[in-house]
């Protein structure tokens, strides 16, 4: 009787374990967004410091103007990238929070199988709004390298050859 109920307690957890598999998966794949994002923002947070460094020196003012509306899209940048940053690191840590409800629940016996679920479809619409705000910043993005491309032909066409 005791081997069958050691049994009956392994497979449980055994069976717990395949359930958190999947949440796992999640987790590792929020890990790359993340990863992603921080990447994102040190280069943002570079060509700040760059500008702004540009912006000290002695430069024309029409170059001024220009840099001052770079700024003024890489803050907005910033916050975009800190926002996906934040809700990324909310999913993360509500999935975290699904993984050690699955095991609690388990080893327990409460049944935590709603809470569980609220917890992951949270996670969810936290990684859904994390990836919006990313959508965004790479718009901001692409706004502004047209702005720069377009600026670098008219520089060119007024140059003397």
């Amino acid at each position: 009787m005791e081997f069958t109920l050691l049994n009956l307690q392994l497979s449980d957890v055994s069976h717990t374990i395949q359930l958190a598999i999947a949440p796992v998966f999640l987790l590792t794949g929020v890990g790359t967004v993340l990863s992603v994002l921080i990447n994102r923002l040190a280069r943002i947070i570079d060509r700040s410091r760059a500008l702004e460094d540009l912006f000290d020196a002695d430069v024309k003012a029409s170059e001024n103007s220009l840099l001052s509306a770079e700024l003024n899209e890489l803050y907005d940048r910033s916050h975009l990238i800190n926002r996906a940053i934040t809700l990324s690191t909310t999913c993360a840590l509500l999935i975290c929070l699904v993984i050690a409800a699955l095991f609690l629940g388990d080893a327990t016996g409460l049944g935590l199988d709603k809470i569980i679920a609220a917890l992951f479809v949270l996670g969810v619409l936290a990684l859904i709004g994390g990836l919006i705000y990313f959508i965004r910043e790479i718009f901001v993005a692409t706004k502004t390298l047209d702005r720069q491309r377009e600026y670098g032909r008219q520089r060119h066409r007024r140059a003397p050859h």
